[in-house]
């Protein structure tokens, strides 16, 4: 893996499975993407695991408590490059957010996690040793290649991280209706749609590389997750999955490529 020399701002460089059971998420992302894991670690006194697809780092899992009741923990959370932590998470106060984990130092930097305005939630980072480059993140089988936020109202959504990451909103028509792209830099990092559901919760949502979107759905259920959405014409022209991993946590299956 290759890091710039200045951070690139307004990129998510990272990601982290919450989940309720890391050995059921380690059997699932290693059999569906094949990923390997470093050793175990702890990370607040939790265990934690690194993954790996071929030479390059994906994300980490860490495992949190299971709660009673039905709702899941288990989720996504990318973490947005941004210049000042602290100054990130001030804004997002300022702008009806609040503050998960409040600004601290870890291994490779300063990171926090904020929710934003709508319940969704979403890491800052700015790391002490460089940004992975974008060929270092270029999108492969098992990789993440985008990112994308499920908003109840895409305009407020768009405002909000305009000012706490330093985004610049631009919408696009797509099948299905418009979509904002959020770029920095004049790079498009992370996209906005409306929520198409009252039911489904504000959430941000990671997409990983694969061949063929519809054997990988095929293989989620026997290893042990959920298709919500299977892949077909009317959803990005088949290019895409919606899925929930065994411990709850939703991902997308994206076709390389599109």
């Amino acid at each position: 893996m290759t890091f710039s020399a200045e951070p690139l701002l307004g990129k998510i460089i990272w990601n982290d499975l919450i989940t309720e059971d890391i050995d059921a998420a380690r059997r699932f992302y290693g059999e569906l993407f094949g990923w390997s894991f470093e050793p175990e670690r702890m990370r607040d006194d939790r265990p934690y695991v690194v993954a790996r697809s071929g030479r390059v780092l994906v994300a980490g899992i860490v495992e949190v408590a299971r709660h009673s009741g039905s709702a899941s923990y288990s989720r996504w959370l990318p973490y947005a490059s941004v210049d000042d932590v602290d100054a990130a998470v001030a804004r997002a106060i300022a702008g009806g957010g609040r503050v998960v984990v409040p600004a601290r130092q870890v291994g490779i930097g300063r990171i926090a996690v904020v929710v934003d305005a709508e319940g969704a939630v979403i890491g800052l980072a700015r790391s002490r040793i460089g940004d992975p480059d974008d060929s270092t993140t270029a999108s492969a089988p098992g990789r993440v290649v985008w990112t994308e936020l499920l908003a109840n109202d895409p305009d407020a959504a768009s405002r909000f991280y305009a000012n706490v990451i330093g985004y610049v909103p631009h919408i696009i028509e797509r099948h299905g209706g418009p979509y904002t792209l959020l770029a920095y830099g004049g790079v498009n990092r992370a996209g906005i749609f409306r929520n198409p559901s009252e039911q489904a919760v504000p959430t941000w949502l990671t997409s990983f590389g694969v061949e063929d979107p519809a054997a990988a759905a095929a293989r989620v259920e026997a290893l042990g997750g959920k298709v919500i959405l299977p892949p077909s014409p009317q959803l990005r022209g088949g290019a895409m999955a919606l899925i929930e991993d065994p411990t709850g946590a939703l991902l997308i299956l994206q076709k390389i490529g599109s």
